[in-house]
């Protein structure tokens, strides 16, 4: 069985058990989302390997030291409007296609403090107004149960990489209702 179709307590078993590393997890999870974004774009872009690798090796300690929390050592996939310091926060916009936030948003932070791995920032409608994904300066968003129908939702990259298991958490927002 592959490690990205497990189930987020699965993994947290694997990784409590040591029968997996937050790196391999890491590592599965990337390749698979890397090798499906030609087609599905759910992802903007994907945050340096190397940094996602620092991110994991730090997990895999706390778990090695029994300082495990819930989130620890599993990746998660951020919508890319929320800021991501020294990683592009872009809104799927051409205007802030450049734009590298100095912080991270809280919710962020949360997740740095709880050594989860970020992978990458998930595509959008931009600026988040809009329903379908449809409307990002970096191309339509898929549905990857049938590339030719959408995902929905202007969050509809965290749910496309989540449903297609490039990711086993992603955070999305709600302007308008699209997540109920």
């Amino acid at each position: 069985m592959s490690l990205t179709s497990l189930s987020f307590k699965e993994l947290r078993e694997t990784l409590d058990s040591k029968k997996a590393s937050s790196r391999e997890i890491c590592q599965d999870y990337l390749d698979r989302a890397k090798k499906q974004n030609s087609q599905l774009n759910s992802f903007i872009s994907f945050v340096d390997e190397e940094k996602i690798y620092q991110e994991a090796e730090i997990a895999d300690q706390k778990i090695a030291e029994g300082q495990a929390n819930p989130l620890t050592g599993i990746p998660v996939a951020v919508k890319d409007l929320i800021c991501t310091k020294g990683h592009k926060t872009t809104a799927a916009s051409k205007m802030l296609s450049e734009f590298v936030p100095p912080y991270d948003a809280t919710v962020v932070q949360k997740i740095r403090q709880a050594q989860a791995p970020i992978i990458g920032k998930t595509n959008l409608d931009e600026f988040a107004m809009g329903s379908s994904n449809e409307n990002s300066a970096f191309g339509n968003c898929r549905n990857p149960w049938n590339t030719k129908k959408v995902p929905g939702g202007s969050s509809g990259g965290s749910a496309a990489c989540v449903a297609s298991e490039a990711a086993p958490l992603a955070l999305g927002t709600d302007t308008g209702g699209s997540i109920r």
